[in-house]
């Protein structure tokens, strides 16, 4: 000061940016992002609880479906059948198998033993075992619940959400069952999230076929669906009749839909009213009405799409 400079506060500055960069340093303002991705693969880990690596065995042996069976024979199948309850029951899983196989090579016809083989392959932790056994015994009977039942539990098994969703939904459908409506709820939230629900991954043509009136069909054949069911209740003085708990979604509410051109006829025709008496059409045609999207999972079913046909021919649009 005394020879007329000045002292700059640098020391004070200095001090300040110091503090500020290391409070900086202390508190950066980007920190990294790692957490979500982990959280991710934490989502995906808690998805997947409870999924298991396919089983690769060859083939069980199924029996010959060609085969005459004799009155002794189906005597001797049932005696089987019996010991290999009382080896499950035991819990001698791996005998329980032997035993069924020894029933089915005794009665190939009889699909009760198929779906009983199956079940206990689910509990050896043998998916696609089971899932043959069930196709087999489906092909025998396709009205069985217990077989719908334990392949959507094989597909569980295996992380095929939307297998399981349509088998357990089936099952419930034909005989409830607590047990599969259980899995079937731990199953429905995961094929929201990992099935083909979102509309950006519908195929192109789907998209064009629901956006021509698709799904008002699949709406009209349940409307009808209703009213046989309806018709036949009150035909049997009020007696309880199949349907889904509650009705099906939309079934009746449509405005209009009770006079419909063609409804009559539609009522009138066998095939058609056949069609609607089988489960799984129905059952398709409930998840369409829940999810339009979803009518990508049943464009190579025969038996849903031939129905739409039909009806879109008697209602005079095209599916």
């Amino acid at each position: 000061k005394s020879m007329g400079g000045t002292i700059p506060p640098a020391p004070a500055n200095t001090s300040t940016e110091e503090t500020s960069k290391g409070k900086a340093e202390e508190h950066p303002e980007e920190p990294v992002k790692s957490p979500e991705p982990e959280s991710e693969e934490s989502d995906l880990e808690i998805d997947n609880e409870g999924v298991i690596e396919p089983d690769n065995d060859d083939p069980q042996e199924m029996g010959d479906e060609n085969v005459e069976v004799t009155e002794e024979m189906a005597d001797q199948a049932n005696e089987k059948k019996i010991e290999a309850i009382n080896a499950l029951s035991e819990g001698d899983l791996q005998k329980a198998v032997d035993l069924f196989t020894d029933a089915i090579k005794l009665n190939p016809c009889l699909a009760i033993l198929y779906a009983k083989r199956a079940s206990v392959f689910v509990k050896l932790q043998k998916p696609n075992a089971a899932i043959r056994d069930c196709d087999r015994a489906i092909k025998i009977n396709p009205d069985s619940a217990q077989t719908y039942k334990w392949r959507g539990k094989a597909h569980r098994l295996l992380g095929h959400w939307e297998e399981a969703a349509h088998d357990l939904a089936l099952a419930c459908k034909l005989d409830y069952d607590e047990d599969a409506s259980a899995v079937l709820k731990e199953v429905q939230p995961r094929v929201k999230k990992y099935g083909r629900s979102n509309p950006a991954e519908t195929p192109r043509s789907v998209k064009k076929e629901l956006g021509g009136g698709c799904i008002s069909i699949v709406f009209c054949g349940m409307t009808c669906f209703h009213l046989q069911e309806e018709e036949a209740r009150r035909q049997a003085g009020g007696a309880q009749f199949g349907g889904f708990p509650g009705g099906f979604p939309g079934a009746g509410g449509m405005p209009g839909m009770a006079g419909m051109p063609g409804l009559n006829e539609i009522l009138s025709d066998p095939e058609v009213l056949a069609a609607m008496q089988d489960p799984e059409v129905m059952v398709a045609f409930q998840d369409v009405a829940q999810n339009p999207a979803n009518m990508s999972k049943y464009q190579s079913n025969p038996k849903v799409m031939n129905l739409i046909s039909k009806l879109s021919a008697k209602f005079g649009g095209k599916p």
